[in-house]
């Protein structure tokens, strides 16, 4: 499959680390900031870097936007206008999809209001993944998938261990289904694929989907 063609505008700390995700996911990533010191950092590892002020429509159209996978504003809150202006230019420009940064609800409206196809806010996703995590002891990541869904991955708690998947039925007990499991095997982590007879062992990691709380009654043997 071909990289997709992805432009990050805002290289600040969120923006940098998302560029070079992408990059080491193996996309072709142009990433964008007003600050040279920013573009040099990114030009490091980003396919191209260059510097140039995004809210000035003219150069933005340089970048051309509407030939991108997908085009995402990472400008944090030191320039809320920016973003809101960026986001917006993007849109009038042609972009195919629009992924922007927002700082709080109210900023969050707005993206949306001028068009963004999906509005971010890395420091509420961030705060919710780890009170999940310190909350349930046991818990080792949790990434919601909208309102009701949850992917978590937990150490197997003692209730499981020992038992075969197709004895827990933890579809219908725990509204649980188990996605993967990893396994230290002669010391080497494993990924291991759910079957009927598989039988968990102690200090393996499942990986599960479930509506929210579920993974958590599971780890407090209330399931």
């Amino acid at each position: 499959m071909a990289p997709q063609q992805i432009l990050v505008v805002g290289l600040g700390q969120f923006g940098m680390a998302l560029a070079k995700a992408l990059v080491n996911s193996g996309e072709e990533v142009l990433a964008v900031d007003r600050r040279e010191d920013r573009v040099q950092l990114a030009a490091a590892f980003a396919t191209e870097a260059i510097t140039l002020d995004a809210m000035d429509e003219v150069e933005l159209a340089q970048l051309r936007p509407s030939a991108r996978d997908l085009c995402v504003c990472a400008i944090g809150d030191e320039n809320r206008e920016a973003s809101i202006l960026v986001t917006a230019l993007l849109r009038q420009l042609g972009a195919r999809r629009v992924v922007a940064r927002a700082t709080d609800d109210l900023h969050e409206r707005i993206l949306t209001l001028i068009g963004a196809h999906e509005v971010l806010n890395p420091e509420k996703i961030l705060g919710e993944r780890l009170a999940a995590r310190l909350s349930v002891r046991g818990v080792l990541d949790a990434v919601p998938l909208g309102d009701d869904l949850v992917i978590t991955e937990l150490t197997a708690p003692q209730v499981v261990c020992g038992r075969r998947l197709s004895e827990l039925h933890l579809p219908s007990s725990a509204q649980l289904t188990v996605l993967a499991i990893r396994r230290r095997v002669e010391g080497v982590s494993r990924v291991l694929l759910p079957s009927a007879e598989l039988q968990i062992e102690s200090g393996d990691v499942l990986v599960v989907v479930g509506p929210t709380g579920a993974a958590r009654r599971l780890v407090e043997g209330v399931a």
